[in-house]
C-alpha cells in the first residue's frame, strides 16, 4: 500500500526518534534536536531549549510502545494520544508541501506535535491492517525499529550498519 506523504514522513520521524535512544544515544544536545526538526521538516513552535529536548527525549519510550504494539493495543494508544492532546484534524498547506493533515495548532509544543502526528500516521497503518510495516531490527544485538515502506516488504534491518554487519557475519560463516 502506498501511504500519503505526511503518513510516511511522520512514521520516518517517529522511528528515527525512537531509534535515537539506542546506543549510542543520538539525541543528547539541543543542536541535535534542531537538526532533527529541520531534517523532518517540522513547522510551528520550536524553542530549541533544554526543556524541549528533555520532553522530546521522554517521548521515545511511549512512541516505541505505540509503534510496536499489536493492533488492538495500538488503537487504544492512538485514541488516548489524540484525546489527551485534543487533536482536531485539519487540512493545511505550507511551504512546498501540498494539503496534508495537521491535528494540533502550529503553536503546540514540538513534543505534542510529534506525538499527535505519529498517532495520526498510525491510524493509516491500523486502518490498512499494515502494522507489519513496523518491526524490530533482525540484528540480534540491536533493538532498533524498522519501518519497511518497500513494495516487497523485504527490509529487515534498522540501518545499513546492521545489515552490513549481518551480511559479513553470514559470509564469514559460509567461508568456514
Amino acid at each position: 500500500m502506498v501511504f500519503a506523504h505526511d503518513t510516511e514522513a511522520a512514521l520516518l520521524a517517529a522511528v528515527e526518534l525512537v531509534n535515537s535512544a539506542e546506543e549510542p544515544d543520538t539525541l543528547t544536545e539541543t543542536a541535535q534536536l534542531a537538526e532533527f526538526f529541520e531534517r523532518h521538516v517540522y513547522t510551528g513552535a520550536h524553542t530549541g531549549d533544554a526543556a524541549e529536548l528533555a520532553a522530546v527525549r521522554a517521548l521515545r519510550a511511549p512512541l516505541r510502545v505505540m509503534l510496536t504494539s499489536e493492533r488492538e493495543a495500538a488503537v487504544t494508544l492512538v485514541n488516548e494520544t489524540l484525546a489527551e492532546h485534543r487533536a482536531l484534524p485539519q487540512l493545511v498547506r505550507h511551504g512546498d508541501v501540498d494539503y496534508h493533515v495537521h491535528a494540533v495548532p502550529p503553536q503546540a509544543p514540538l513534543p505534542v506535535r510529534i506525538a499527535v502526528e505519529t498517532a495520526m500516521a498510525m491510524i493509516d497503518l491500523i486502518r490498512a491492517d499494515d502494522l507489519s510495516r513496523l518491526s524490530i531490527c533482525a540484528d540480534a544485538d540491536c533493538a532498533g525499529l524498522v519501518l519497511d515502506l518497500s513494495r516487497n516488504r523485504s527490509r529487515r534491518y534498522c540501518s545499513t550498519a546492521c545489515g552490513n554487519r549481518n551480511a559479513v557475519a553470514a559470509y564469514r560463516a559460509r567461508q568456514r
